[in-house]
């Protein structure tokens, strides 16, 4: 039977992130893909020029009418907007019965703050602790450690830190990091490094949710953690090297990138 996994995020309708993005990347891990939208945004690769948050009551509505009737075998979580949706995600959880990735979406890649302090306050106490990974990138992972990150050892500072406070796996992307694009994960009191090559381009918009999507249609699979991440790093490698040039801003990833290392078969 076809694994499912379900994404709870905002919509883009220029289709390079956000909703859209998970959707593609389930598709092309051969996983059925669902969506609760969480919010609704105008943009393009220009910029997101307006946002509209869903009332918390039909975003509940949404993910129960799915856990009902196509239940995921995994889930995770995009751009929420605000308090009321990360409490009400948070309060889904005991129900999900699968791992839930958590991509944090706190700060665009143009450095623009997406949550408010009570967001933030949310995010950190009421779901961090009740998910399987978070995946925040290096301005994310500044807010949420309280540590200023400039290189990989202060990476793996910060992904210690989350990880101990909040008990949880922590993936620290490197693509902001002065030096190679290494991600640092934080698991069971470990930290592991997936070294990677910075690419020169602009066109990386959607590269956090297509990874955290790639990893969650793994985990949906039956891979474990640590696999699931090595070759979703490898395909939005992949994805960024062949960006199609989309846009006349930052553009989108290249959805079509093959899954190299990927199988039928869970890996351990």
């Amino acid at each position: 039977m076809i694994a499912a996994a379900l994404t709870i995020a905002g919509s883009d309708p220029s289709g390079g992130a956000g909703i859209q993005a998970d959707l593609k990347t389930f598709h092309q891990f051969g996983v059925y893909g669902e969506a609760a939208i969480a919010l609704l945004t105008v943009q393009n690769t220009l910029g997101v020029s307006a946002i509209e948050l869903i009332p918390g009551r039909i975003i509940r509505q949404q993910v129960e009418a799915v856990l009902a009737d196509i239940r995921p075998a995994a889930i995770k979580t995009g751009a929420l907007g605000g308090e009321e949706a990360i409490q009400t995600v948070a309060e889904l959880v005991p129900s999900f019965e699968c791992p839930l990735v958590v991509d944090p979406v706190m700060v665009s890649t143009s450095g623009h703050r997406l949550l408010a302090a009570d967001g933030e306050r949310a995010l950190r106490d009421l779901l961090l602790p009740r998910c399987t990974l978070v995946t925040p990138n290096v301005a994310e992972a500044q807010i949420l450690s309280g540590v200023g990150i400039a290189n990989l050892q202060n990476a793996d500072k910060a992904a210690l830190r989350i990880g101990t406070f909040a008990k949880v796996a922590v993936l620290v992307k490197g693509g902001h990091l002065a030096d190679d694009a290494t991600d640092v994960l934080y698991l069971d009191g470990t930290l592991h490094h997936f070294p990677g090559k910075r690419i020169q381009t602009k066109h990386t918009h959607g590269s956090g949710c297509t990874y955290s999507a790639a990893i969650t249609a793994l985990l949906a699979k039956g891979y474990d953690l640590i696999p699931a991440i090595r070759i979703a790093k490898a395909f939005v490698q992949r994805a960024i090297e062949t960006a199609p040039a989309l846009g006349r801003g930052t553009g989108p990833l290249n959805h079509f990138a093959g899954t190299t290392g990927d199988s039928t078969g869970a890996s351990s």
